[in-house]
């Protein structure tokens, strides 16, 4: 908020006193008198589920589709921006020692000083929350997550993990992590389509051993970890208090990959993703819901990929 000051200083000369008390007349009559000066408007919105912190800030969340509308756009005098972190759902974990699901693409601006805050004007903004991708259980199929939207901007899903009969990863906001089988399939590639900063990132690369593992699903802050005897661990996620010093929540962690029998590799460390799970028939875990993790990786006799966590929007501005 700028800082309006009266900068007039005291004088002995008559004539430059005259020529002052002459101004401040016409400042006062133009409706700019003594501590004027344009006054603070603040934005003002509703839509989601709104709470206040710091005395002086909202913020909205939405978990799912809503609008966000903005019934005062404010000014530079108050406020008339706002920052925001829009998360896309996340793509499943493969089938039968599956890559790991890539997190959902992130796009925020919520502590990333490459990124502006955002001016608004008063009008309605529809918001969509991307699910997660659904649990694997075909050996050919692959899952992706789906998209979220908000303020214009659109967060790209996560990609699904490879599975035993389509071992490729799935390219996304984060890539899902290739499978094992056969020698081993490629890695999905994040940040697809590309944006700046980067939405998300890859998925890690299976071993050409078939019995050695699959790779991780991508994560917000970090590839999927390539699979080097056991499997990948999904990559790093994001812990974000944009909606209040109290409400930090670890989001957007890749899903590990289905490891091989006797050996279990853990999700994402940070915004965990579906633990891949391992040992005959075990399940991927699934995402979590609002966090946007990727599912985990099947175990590897036709154990089922987990679920990629559906997406979610927040939106934060100051409004006092």
């Amino acid at each position: 908020m700028r800082d309006i000051k009266n900068k007039l200083t005291s004088s002995k000369n008559t004539k430059n006193t005259q020529s002052r008390r002459g101004k401040s007349f016409g400042y006062q009559v133009l409706g700019f008198g003594a501590g004027g000066g344009i006054p603070p408007e603040f934005l003002t919105a509703t839509g989601g589920t709104v709470t206040t912190f710091c005395t002086n800030f909202k913020a909205h969340t939405f978990t799912g589709p809503g609008t966000f509308e903005v019934t005062c756009a404010g000014n530079e005098q108050g406020s008339n921006s706002v920052e925001y972190f829009v998360l896309a759902g996340a793509g499943s974990g493969g089938n039968d020692g599956g890559g790991g699901g890539g997190a959902g693409g992130l796009r925020t601006n919520f502590g990333v000083p490459a990124v502006a805050s955002l001016e608004v004007t008063a009008t309605t903004f529809p918001i969509s929350i991307g699910a997660g991708g659904a649990t694997v259980t075909s050996a050919n199929a692959q899952n992706a997550g789906n998209p979220t939207t908000a303020l214009g901007l659109t967060a790209t899903a996560g990609g699904g993990g490879g599975s035993d009969g389509a071992k490729n990863g799935m390219p996304g906001g984060s890539g899902g992590g290739a499978n094992k089988v056969g020698g081993g399939g490629s890695i999905g590639s994040g940040n697809t389509p590309p944006v700046s900063p980067a939405q998300g990132f890859n998925g890690g690369t299976a071993t050409a051993t078939p019995s050695n593992g699959s790779g991780g699903g991508g994560g917000a802050t970090e590839n999927g970890e390539n699979a080097g005897g056991i499997a990948g661990r999904g990559g790093t996620g994001i812990t974000s208090n944009i909606a209040g010093p109290g409400a930090a929540i670890a989001r957007a962690g890749g899903g590990g990959a289905g490891g091989i029998s006797g050996k279990q590799n853990v999700g994402a460390p940070c915004g965990t993703g579906g633990d891949g799970k391992s040992g005959i028939s075990e399940g991927g875990d699934n995402g979590q819901a609002n966090k946007g993790d990727g599912g985990g990786g099947g175990g590897p006799t036709s154990g089922p990929g987990g679920s990629g966590g559906s997406g979610v929007v927040i939106i934060r501005y100051q409004f006092q």
